[in-house]
């Protein structure tokens, strides 16, 4: 783990992140808050573009949580049989389409803790829907922004909730909004797990990783 960097380096880095990207956007394809709901709660342990090839189909015919009860079960399975743990990820989108129908007049809440009581709903999906579809600065820690929080010095931490903590507390303010979508970029397709590609990195003097692959 490494030591967290300061304020004037964080702003350093942030600067290039912007510079280089200045809107960020999630890799997850979705028409409304609902679907976006349920790409990330089936996106985990499974990739964005595996995501993307099983939900294309389906949420032209199941984009509320009314249509996805109507195709129910078997028919949900059917769309997300490529995507890993999907028999319990289909039951979970059921029972939370019907939460949303009985008890939020079918609409996505937007708070964190009601986000969280929904089937399939962890923090980090709560905190991605939080983020990309309401704007609020809500850091989701997924692999990747742990791997690049340490590694680099960005937001150290033990586990994903020490890192999201570090996240918040030492990015500036001014760039919290799209923090999480730079730091998951950057490690989904620089600072790989195995071979980081420090050679063109866009941080690499800043970057506190001792094992550089230059």
């Amino acid at each position: 783990m490494a030591k967290q960097l300061d304020y004037h380096t964080l702003r350093e880095i942030f600067s290039r992140f912007q510079a280089a990207e200045p809107e960020p956007k999630g890799e997850l394809e979705h028409v409304n808050v609902y679907t976006l709901t349920v790409a990330v709660a089936l996106s985990a342990q499974a990739t964005d573009a595996g995501v993307n090839k099983a939900t294309r189909a389906l949420f032209q015919i199941a984009d509320t949580p009314q249509k996805m009860l109507d195709l129910g079960e078997a028919g949900l399975t059917e769309h997300i049989k490529t995507i890993g743990l999907f028999r319990q990820k289909a039951k979970n989108v059921i029972k939370m389409s019907r939460i949303l129908v009985e008890d939020y007049n079918g609409v996505v809440p937007n708070s964190r803790a009601a986000l969280q009581s929904l089937p399939g709903v962890g923090r980090k999906t709560a905190n991605v829907v939080l983020n990309m579809w309401w704007q609020q600065p809500a850091q989701a820690v997924d692999t990747h922004i742990y791997r690049v929080g340490n590694r680099s010095g960005i937001a150290p931490g033990k586990d994903v909730d020490a890192v999201e903590r570090a996240v918040e507390d030492n990015i500036p303010a001014d760039f919290q909004l799209h923090a999480h979508h730079w730091l998951i970029l950057h490690g989904r397709y620089h600072c790989k797990a195995r071979k980081p590609l420090c050679g063109t990195c866009l941080i690499r003097d800043l970057c506190m990783f001792e094992d550089k692959n230059l």
